[in-house]
């Protein structure tokens, strides 16, 4: 696989290739407008670079550590594996890296509400926490099939002053938790800013997600530079919306010698409804604001979609992945249900590290890849959040 360069992507309109673009109501076009504006003011603004990076330092707990996995290693008799440690931020997962920086442009814009969509929660929370430091009110979208998996995530959410709002249309998940916020952006546009949580979406989104999400990438580099003296052979990370990944692989997309790959929520196996693998099911479609692989049936209706993690469980995929499939630069597979359950356990078991069920589909796929390198290979795994959120809907599923 070869260096590509990605400098000029997306191009102004937001298109990578094929994909992204801006598809909405007119009535949501001035607010992107004004939303991309701004971010790339701040962009090149030292000063707003500068406060930043302080919350991201003195409040979020970058940077995040880049773990050498000992006993992982050992147990799967393969390549060298480290752990980017996403899972050690406060709230538990790399969702706070965006909605701290999109805060801080809704305070540039004077906006005083703040609206969010969340599947796993954790960008709900996140959402919910820098909103509480700033002193905004928020409102989240959440199905309601979502809000009983992670009750626990709801609760924080409330915690900490938002209203939580449950959306029982269609599948009950993070779709329609999205079809909501975006109605109420439409509504209350001249006060509110939508966080959305994702490289997903209308243009800027994608791209101004990727950017505050690259911080994991930058650190990551650095540190494995500094640890080994060398690039790692292999970056690994789970594909929903796909923020953590593109945040991972995006400073390293120009090293040749460096491989990647996005895994998907395989579910109960790659059958219509049973996964939500847009690689492997998916065509080219448009969905909630963007152009990229979608899961539909052959008459453009959004196929129902499932997955044992909430984050996972969505039916597009970020227009960046797809464009980086077309150009072979990043391989894309996918982890079933039970593969991820059981690599959850197993890094609880070997490292003492609870991950989320997002992030066990990466561990899953490390499992498998493992036996097939050489023990001289690096491996990077990104541990994109934790799994306290999880822990209960394990319970349900794995008799201990």
């Amino acid at each position: 696989m070869s260096a590509i360069a990605t400098e000029s992507l997306p191009d102004a309109r937001g298109h990578f290739g094929a994909y992204g673009g801006r598809f909405v109501p007119e009535t949501l076009m001035h607010p992107l407008l004004q939303l991309e504006e701004e971010y790339f003011r701040a962009q090149h603004d030292p000063e707003f670079q500068r406060e930043l990076n302080y919350y991201l330092r003195e409040f979020c707990g970058r940077p995040t550590p880049l773990y050498f996995a000992e006993r992982l290693t050992r147990e799967l008799g393969g390549p060298k594996v480290y752990l980017k440690r996403e899972d050690l931020l406060h709230t538990g997962a790399h969702k706070i890296n965006n909605a701290m920086g999109q805060i801080l442009l809704a305070k540039r814009m004077g906006k005083t509400r703040i609206i969010a969509e969340t599947g796993a929660g954790q960008h709900g929370v996140a959402t919910a926490t820098v909103s509480a430091m700033f002193g905004m009110k928020c409102v989240i979208y959440m199905g309601e099939v979502d809000c009983a998996r992670q009750a626990l995530n709801v609760y924080r959410m409330k915690m900490l002053g938002a209203e939580v709002v449950p959306v029982t249309a269609g599948q009950k998940t993070l779709k329609e938790a999205v079809n909501e916020a975006m109605r109420d952006w439409v509504t209350n546009v001249r006060s509110t800013h939508y966080i959305l949580g994702t490289a997903y979406g209308a243009h800027p989104y994608p791209l101004m997600v990727r950017n505050f999400q690259r911080v994991i990438g930058d650190e990551a580099r650095r540190q494995i530079l500094e640890k080994e003296e060398r690039l790692p052979n292999l970056l690994i990370a789970c594909v929903g919306g796909g923020s953590n990944a593109i945040g991972l692989f995006y400073p390293f997309l120009n090293d040749a010698s460096v491989k990647m790959l996005g895994v998907e929520a395989g579910g109960e196996g790659i059958k219509p409804e049973k996964h939500a693998a847009r690689f492997q099911g998916g065509s080219l479609g448009v969905l909630q604001g963007t152009q990229s692989y979608i899961l539909q049936d052959e008459f453009g209706q959004i196929q129902l979609t499932h997955s044992v993690s909430a984050g996972l469980d969505y039916a597009a995929v970020g227009p960046e992945h797809a464009w980086l499939r077309d150009q072979n630069r990043v391989e894309y597979s996918y982890a079933t249900d039970e593969q991820a359950l059981n690599a959850f356990m197993k890094l609880a078991r070997l490292e003492g590290i609870i991950p989320a069920l997002e992030s066990s589909h990466a561990v899953a796929a490390l499992i498998e890849r493992a036996p097939k390198m050489s023990k001289d290979d690096l491996v990077i795994v990104n541990l994109s959040g934790r799994g306290d959120k999880d822990v209960s809907q394990v319970a349900n599923l794995v008799k201990l």
